[in-house]
């Protein structure tokens, strides 16, 4: 792997392997070097060759005759693995942006808020708004407010957005209490009642949202906590100043009430079994992407993007159900 006390060679010997792989084929240090130039990198020729020895030693490149160098399977992998480095953060980076732009105001009940956007086929739009009336009418608090959009997607598809449980940082963030994103996991509830997370991961560890991950991977059972009272949801935790024990809940009581959130727990030093920084407070807060979990457990292709847009609040108290 390309380890470098100097972030700047590192940097240059990722951008030389980029501009090997791009081209497909061998390429000499005169071409990279020119490429690198247009990219912003001031590399002469001579520099590039210094970088392709170092690359040639670790593996990651090999001579090709006088044609130049081509990336080897093992440059490829750092390639990638390199790719997912840049990425991470960009998840947490994006969800810091997204709490900056919420306006939301649980008291005048208007503003922005944070959306997450599902698209589903449209042959399956009578049986998802079925199951999404279903979710609203139980008792363990798993419907959320939700708003088609028919003119986002190709004809054959639609779109569902869902409030995103993450406006509740934002809204937080506005009242004056400072917020930090932490966990998105999968909480397990016993009886109607929550009990632990079964598994959590780091926004600040990750490439992909939390949320997708539970997803794609299936772990949740919404419908069963419909049916019984039991089973896995979506949810996440934040932490805010343990001074903040007191003005937070009667924030987070009007989220609940503007229908923004089902439910939350707070907690300090621990919260339903994940620790808490010392000074802190942990808030659990049910995802708004678990009515999409039941969707896809019934059986219903979905595709997810969460924390995805911002929309005004007003499109949600209309029709839950409405098209636009």
């Amino acid at each position: 792997m390309i380890r470098s006390d100097d972030p700047q060679i590192q940097r240059k010997l990722i951008e030389i392997l980029h501009v090997i792989d791009e081209r497909g084929s061998a390429v000499g240090a005169r071409i990279i070097s020119d490429i690198l130039q247009e990219r912003g990198y001031p590399l002469g020729e001579r520099g590039v060759r210094y970088h392709l020895r170092i690359l040639d030693e670790r593996g990651l490149t090999r001579r090709q005759g006088y044609a130049g160098r081509v990336i080897t399977e093992l440059g490829k992998k750092e390639l990638e693995d390199a790719l997912v480095r840049d990425r991470i953060g960009f998840v947490l980076t994006r969800i810091e942006d997204m709490i900056y732009r919420t306006e939301f105001d649980p008291v005048s009940k208007k503003g922005r808020l944070i959306v997450n956007r599902s698209i589903i086929r449209r042959e399956d739009l009578d049986d998802a708004l079925e199951l999404l009336r279903y979710l609203e009418q139980s008792e363990y608090g798993m419907g959320c407010r939700t708003r088609l959009i028919e003119d986002c997607v190709q004809d054959s598809h639609i779109e569902i957005a869902t409030i995103c449980s993450i406006t509740c940082d934002g809204i937080l963030l506005n009242a004056g209490i400072p917020v930090n994103t932490r966990y998105g996991g999968v909480l397990r509830i016993e009886d109607g009642c929550v009990v632990q997370y079964t598994d959590l991961t780091a926004y600040t560890g990750t490439s992909i949202d939390p949320m997708k991950i539970f997803l794609s991977r299936k772990m949740t059972s919404v419908l069963d906590i419909v049916g019984t009272g039991s089973g896995v949801a979506l949810a996440n935790i934040r932490e805010v100043p343990a001074s903040s024990q007191n003005a937070s809940p009667k924030i987070l009581d009007l989220a609940v009430e503007t229908g923004i959130i089902n439910r939350y727990e707070i907690g300090e030093t621990d919260i339903l079994g994940v620790p808490i920084d010392a000074g802190m407070a942990g808030i659990s807060i049910m995802a708004g992407l678990n009515a999409i979990a039941a969707i896809q457990e019934a059986g219903i292709e979905v595709v997810v993007e969460p924390i995805a847009a911002m929309m005004d609040y007003s499109e949600f108290c209309t029709d839950s159900m409405h098209h636009s």
